[in-house]
């Protein structure tokens, strides 16, 4: 595979295994990460309000536009304070790691404001990409998670799109750069919405509401 330049290759496991170290202490200082998932390249950082803001600031999104948290354990989403409803932890186990997204409630005064979207909860996910999953449970925390692309254009599928629209971070240092190489196009993952009553499918993806129902009868949304 040719790693695109100023790119860090994270395709096979010994190129995986390499990059965590250089990309921890990015993440640890409050910098932004781009990185593959198992849709489309992702920008994400640490979970506190400096790398939010930086992230913010970056992908040029207004501030009232929640992003996502990527896990790779169900301790990950005690130790924020949000909570598993029943039927989340239902889902969770027949469908994480994979596409789909849950909107969890709690999280109160652990979790930055700018994280919890309209309906008050916050949205989290466990990728089953192996080597953001892998990244994520050698960091031991929850990072951020949004589509790397700028507003109106379409997300990136490979490295090398990133650095030509953000080559002036990656230059600075401010944003690194994990190359996975070029992703398939894929459906983006179904988001749930589990802080009401009845689980709510707020958004369609690569999970359908009658597999949902499969697993949880009363999920409402997407007929």
């Amino acid at each position: 595979m040719t790693v695109a330049p100023f790119a860090v290759p994270f395709w096979s496991p010994d190129e995986i295994e390499h990059a965590l170290r250089g990309t921890i202490a990015h993440l640890n200082a409050r910098r932004v990460l781009a990185y593959p998932t198992e849709t489309v390249y992702g920008f994400g950082g640490a979970v506190d309000r400096e790398s939010v803001a930086n992230l913010i600031a970056l992908k040029g999104r207004p501030p009232n536009k929640p992003f996502l948290l990527i896990v790779a354990s169900s301790e990950m989403i005690t130790r924020l304070g949000l909570h598993l409803t029943t039927s989340a932890s239902q889902l969770a186990a027949r469908f994480w790691p994979g596409p789909l997204t849950m909107v969890l409630p709690g999280g109160e005064n652990r979790v930055p404001d700018q994280l919890r979207g309209p309906e008050g909860g916050v949205a989290v996910r466990w990728s089953p990409h192996r080597g953001l999953s892998r990244l994520v449970q050698a960091y031991g925390e929850p990072i951020t998670s949004t589509s790397a692309n700028r507003p109106g254009v379409s997300p990136a599928t490979n490295a090398q799109e990133i650095i030509d629209q953000w080559g002036d971070a990656v230059a600075r240092g401010s944003l690194h750069v994990l190359d996975g190489g070029q992703l398939s196009p894929s459906q983006p993952s179904t988001v749930i919405d589990c802080t009401g009553k009845r689980p709510r499918v707020i958004r369609p993806g690569a999970i359908s509401a009658a597999q949902l129902r499969e697993c949880v009868p009363d999920v409402v949304g997407d007929n």
